[in-house]
This record gives structure tokens, sequence and C-alpha cells, in this order.
């Protein structure tokens, strides 16, 4: 399960329910994806396809969202036990 956390123009962020522990998002576009870790900052893990000035604006997103994103991590996760 991939539940979409938040949508930002071509992005779509979402994390899988059945991943390592550590509080982290995935985003995805038609050029390609990337991983962020959320703690302890956001920082980018890995990428596939997407462009650099592309990593720099979800990245600008996620730490504008960050909160948000952490906060549907933990309702999920709750949820999901």
């Amino acid at each position: 399960m991939s539940p979409t956390i938040h949508r930002a123009g071509p992005y779509r962020f979402y994390f899988h329910s059945n991943e390592e522990p550590r509080m982290h998002v995935h985003v995805s576009c038609s050029d390609g994806k990337a991983k962020f870790w959320l703690e302890p900052f956001v920082v980018l893990s890995n990428f596939h396809g997407m462009k650099r000035h592309q990593l720099k604006d979800v990245e600008k997103i996620i730490e504008e969202q960050e909160e948000e994103f952490k906060n549907a991590w933990n309702r999920h996760f709750t949820q999901n036990k």
C-alpha cells in the first residue's frame, strides 16, 4: 500500500506501508522518482531519473510540508500496526 499524502504540480508524495521504520517520503513524477529522509532532517536518500532542479523543487516542498508529512506518517503507521 502506498498512500498519497500530498500532490504539488507534477509531483506525488507517498510512502510504502511495509518499509523501514526511519521516517521518509517518496516522490514521483513523469521523469522519475526519489526518496527523502525526514529525520533527523530533510535530506535526499536516493533518486532515479529526476533532474537536479526537480530535486531542489521537491526538497523545498518537503521542507514546507514537513510537519504535514510527519503527521501523515504517524497517523498511517499508528492505524496500520
